[in-house]
């Protein structure tokens, strides 16, 4: 015979798993998970964009297709990547579980670009001059090299103003030599060769003769 205990166990199992079923049933978010492909080689998809007709962009997928968001049911998902053709899924709004899966093929877009029409110069001399004077643009590794040049740097860091972490180290290493030399008298550089030798150079680069006044 089935006793009091087992009937009461059975009772709080199915309570459970109806209260349960309830709660997944309530709950509107879903994990939305898959793979995107391409239609004709079923090669995975990187960086696929992938939108929602409520929010926008929520994701892309990883350099193996892959892609795991978290929607509601009932919305709409695009998936986007230029010369592709877009794609969409709807999701479900009778789901009963928290996941979702699907594997969603993108085909080959056909791109139209604008016609070029190559003409020749008439003469000869004029094709020499404009290829030898002709404005190349530098390419994005020209500009790079270009910026990141040592003078280049040095001369963009003299133009911008000292910076609070700056201004701060100058004003602790200022208090730091002033305790340094607290009560007693600070050392003179009347003597330093170093100090010399600059002062020899600002004579013979002139820089002590007295300018000339600017007429009003």
């Amino acid at each position: 015979m089935i006793s009091k205990k087992h009937i009461a166990a059975v009772f709080l199992l199915l309570s459970f798993g109806y209260s349960r079923a309830q709660q997944q049933e309530s709950n509107p978010y879903i994990l939305f998970t898959g793979l995107v492909l391409t239609s004709d080689s079923l090669k995975p998809l990187p960086y696929v964009s992938i939108k929602n007709n409520r929010r926008g962009l929520i994701g892309y997928t990883n350099e193996y297709g892959h892609f795991d968001v978290v929607v509601k049911k009932g919305d709409t998902i695009w998936f986007t990547q230029v010369e592709k053709v877009s794609s969409w899924h709807i999701i479900p709004d009778t789901l009963t579980r928290s996941r979702y899966h699907v594997v969603t093929l993108m085909a080959q877009d056909t791109l139209d670009l604008p016609a070029i029409f190559i003409r020749a110069l008439p003469l000869k001399t004029l094709f020499d001059h404009d290829f030898v004077t002709a404005d190349v643009p530098d390419d994005a590794y020209e500009r790079a090299r270009k910026n990141l040049e040592a003078e280049a740097l040095k001369d963009e860091i003299k133009l911008k103003p000292a910076d609070s972490k700056q201004s701060q180290q100058l004003l602790a290493k200022t208090r730091a030599d002033q305790l340094y030399y607290y009560k007693q008298a600070p050392p003179q550089n009347y003597l330093s060769p170093y100090v010399w030798a600059q002062f020899l150079q600002a004579w013979k680069r002139g820089d002590f003769k007295k300018k000339p006044a600017k007429k009003k």
